[in-house]
């Protein structure tokens, strides 16, 4: 098997699948699946077996030795049998993105296409975001399969851009679209109703409630009322956590004292925990009040003494203990 120069690791696998370098053997199996589904290709015309070797030859065979190349494509295996094809293509070494490509073998697309573009993009994401260190990876299709839009939202791509009448097809201009997905991608972005489901169940996890100054069960209805009143509310900067497009936690700061203070309450989805979003929360959180509210002097949070993880947050960011009872202590930290 052939091996890349840019790779350090050439082969992802996961449960029985794996993507290697693309294979020579895999070439004619290859051409078939893209002449049978020219339909969403960028191909103008049926490939032949003479093209397809000259194109191995000429072109696939020299990426492997290349530092850079614009390209880097694999055989997408079950068990070793190749099932289809795709890679990083038109990589910006500058800026750090690639388009990304995959077809599967023509006759797994009625049942399995979804499975099979979920499994694939995460193999190819460990390429790009694990080895290469790029920032950003993204597909460019034409407007025709709408199955394919679901598997990448359902793995954490959003839809960046729609270019209308983009593309001449069939005798008619059709419209492209672009879903793109980023590295550890971390937004902090204000709470809109939008999020007033994924905030009732973060107000109800056992986990979450373990921590919490009001460890009851709430109602959607109570819930709903309350999270409404915050976002009117001028006393309340209500901030949700995003990682790749995915609701990942929260922080609000409740103003007081004519906007001279503000309570901080935070929490990470459990299924986000260990990846140090309480302190990106913490940081970016204030910073955001700061920009928003320029007359808060002080914030304060009050933290129960099992929650070892929230003290060591407060404790490293510069907060101090100013008041403490036998179940919890209370940090704050001067503004000015």
């Amino acid at each position: 098997m052939s091996s890349y120069k840019v790779l350090s690791q050439q082969k992802f696998e996961s449960d029985g699948y794996a993507i290697v370098p693309i294979r020579m053997e895999d070439r004619h199996a290859i051409m078939q699946w893209r002449n049978e589904q020219i339909y969403h290709l960028r191909q103008e015309k049926p490939l032949t077996k003479e093209a397809q070797d000259n194109y191995f030859n000429e072109v696939v065979a020299k990426l492997f030795k290349q530092g850079q190349p614009e390209q880097i494509l694999f055989s997408y295996l079950k068990d070793g049998e190749c099932i289809g094809y795709g890679g990083l293509v038109h990589i910006n070494w500058i800026d750090k993105n690639a388009e990304i490509s995959f077809i599967m073998k023509t006759s797994l697309e009625e049942e399995q296409f979804e499975f099979h573009w979920i499994t694939y993009l995460s193999l190819i994401e460990k390429v790009a975001f694990e080895e290469l260190k790029l920032h950003k990876i993204f597909t460019y299709a034409f407007d025709l399969r709408p199955r394919l839009y679901i598997s990448l939202e359902k793995s954490g791509f959003r839809k960046e851009a729609q270019l209308s009448e983009h593309s001449l097809f069939d005798g008619k201009y059709i419209d492209v679209l672009i879903h793109a997905k980023y590295k550890n991608n971390l937004l902090l972005r204000e709470a809109t109703l939008c999020d007033l489901d994924i905030t009732y169940q973060w107000a109800n996890d056992n986990t979450v409630r373990a921590y919490a100054y009001n460890q009851n069960k709430i109602s959607k209805e109570a819930h709903s009322e309350w999270f409404t009143n915050k976002l009117k509310s001028d006393d309340c900067k209500y901030f949700i956590l995003e990682e790749n497009y995915h609701q990942a936690g929260s922080i609000r700061f409740d103003i007081e004292n004519d906007q001279q203070t503000a309570k901080i309450s935070y929490l990470v989805d459990p299924k986000f925990v260990g990846k140090g979003y309480g302190t990106f929360l913490m940081e970016k959180g204030v910073a955001k009040l700061i920009n928003s509210n320029a007359s808060v002097a002080s914030v304060y949070g009050h933290v129960l003494k099992e929650n070892l993880a929230s003290i060591k947050i407060f404790e490293k960011l510069g907060y101090k203990i100013t008041s403490e009872s036998d179940s919890e202590l209370k940090f704050e930290k001067k503004l000015k």
